[in-house]
């Protein structure tokens, strides 16, 4: 009998908690599903097949790019902190567990008396072994397991989210940093072109066939451009050392880079919203602090109600240690413990009321990086095509823009058109090459942002 009631005892306790357990995640599962309207489709024409074993970043067949942003991950600082925190929770999460399974406490002593003029009239040793073990009769303990549990998978997502947003942006930084090289390229190129036409207009001055306007004219565009070089190369050690600290490096501004951007990937099938929530990390975060906020709801719940706890020990005392476990010196003791609280200011009250306030915030949460997630998606199929035709524009504006300068370059050496004639075509043609080669960054910098709203694999 005595066997059977303490067979039954636990294996109540177990069934009660396991209820109370289905509960919070039938109730966390619903206000997820209740938390937006997922749409069926994207607003703007997407392909709907995604092939999450894609590495988004080896579509860009950049050896260095690549290079770069492992060694971001394995140095950079925010990320340590970021893992820090993943590792932390989990450790917590650990520790919660293990007030499910009993506790074993070992103590040993020695105690002396005697008088004050040196004798000593009694030695005691003293073994103890104490066992206790709450039974976790209405779910409390283990409903706070799921929620430190939930929150270190909050925090794992979180921790892989902060991977792709630092790989997105040691990309995006990369390529500002190729793309300054390359304007400040531009920039020379057009100083070189400039010097040439002041030598030209100069040697027409002194031949009398040019204005001494002329001759400032061009010195001041020459002027100018040097000035604007200075600020590229400028922005250019700014990317960098911006990029060495997102390595991990000491910012110097000393980075080796290659001149000429990556080709443009194609497009990515954005596959279908309703995968999107399951397959982006911040997302997944915040659905899994709705667990952790209805399992906490649980367990300040249950901390209204009677708790049951088993202590059992065994002690030996003896006068020597030889004797002390003895069976005439050893007793035992197993007592059963039940405590239900009568009174605490409403403190247990006011704990539920906070746990569901917490509730309402982590669904309203999610919802909100659902929402974010979706507008993210959207915007960049829009402008993954909007900067397409940005391109095919400006490719056709520089080609023309070049033609025309070629054409007046020659027209104001045979003295047909003026010098302001000239430099007006020729900014034309400098500034339609400068915003094609930031329409191509940009183009770049757009499919990093889409990766990085797809979640997938990085």
């Amino acid at each position: 009998m005595r066997v059977s009631k303490f067979i039954i005892l636990p294996a109540m306790v177990l069934l009660i908690s396991s209820c109370a357990t289905n509960s919070a995640k039938q109730a966390s599962q619903q206000a997820v599903k209740q938390a937006i309207e997922t749409p069926e489709s994207w607003a703007i024409k997407a392909q709907q097949y995604n092939d999450d074993s894609i590495n988004w970043l080896k579509t860009f067949n950049d050896p260095m790019l690549l290079k770069f942003i492992a060694e971001g991950k394995a140095n950079n600082l925010d990320l340590q902190v970021a893992a820090g925190n993943m590792d932390r929770a989990w450790l917590l999460a650990k520790q919660s567990g293990a007030a499910l399974k009993p506790t074993v406490d070992l103590s040993l002593g020695r105690t002396q008396s005697g008088s004050t003029d040196g004798g000593v009239s009694n030695s005691n040793v003293a073994v103890g072994l104490d066992v206790s073990w709450e039974l976790d009769v209405w779910g409390r303990i283990s409903a706070g397991v799921d929620a430190a549990t939930a929150t270190a998978q909050a925090a794992e997502a979180d921790y892989n989210f902060a991977q792709h947003s630092l790989s997105a942006n040691i990309a995006n930084t990369y390529f500002l940093v190729i793309e300054a090289t390359l304007q400040a390229d531009i920039t020379v190129k057009n100083l070189a072109t400039l010097e040439k036409g002041m030598r030209i207009t100069q040697a027409k001055y002194d031949n009398g066939l040019s204005s001494g306007q002329d001759v400032a004219l061009t010195r001041a565009n020459l002027a100018s451009a040097k000035e604007q070089l200075i600020q590229i190369e400028g922005s250019e050690r700014d990317a960098l050392r911006a990029l060495e600290v997102l390595l991990g490096r000491y910012p110097d501004a000393s980075v080796e880079m290659p001149d000429t951007l990556p080709d443009l990937p194609q497009q990515p099938p954005a596959g279908i919203p309703s995968e999107l929530l399951e397959r982006r990390p911040d997302i997944v975060s915040a659905e899994r602090q709705i667990a952790s906020a209805f399992s906490a709801t649980d367990q300040a719940k249950a901390a209204r109600l009677p708790s049951f706890s088993l202590t059992t020990s065994l002690s030996g005392a003896s006068s020597s240690l030889s004797d002390v476990l003895k069976p005439t010196n050893v007793a035992w003791k197993l007592a059963g413990n039940l405590m239900a609280p009568l009174f605490d200011g409403g403190r247990r009250k006011i704990d539920i009321e906070i746990a569901t306030v917490e509730q309402k915030q982590a669904i309203a949460n999610y919802a909100q990086a659902a929402l974010t997630a979706f507008s993210e998606i959207e915007n960049n199929l829009d402008q993954g095509a909007v900067l397409a035709n940005r391109e095919t524009a400006l490719s056709e504006a520089f080609r023309q823009s070049d033609k025309a300068y070629s054409i007046a370059e020659l027209r104001y050496e045979e003295g047909e058109i003026e010098l302001l004639d000239a430099l007006q075509i020729q900014q034309q043609a400098i500034s339609a090459e400068s915003q094609l080669l930031s329409i191509k960054r940009a183009q770049l910098e757009q499919r990093i942002n889409f990766y990085l709203a797809l979640g997938g694999s990085w």
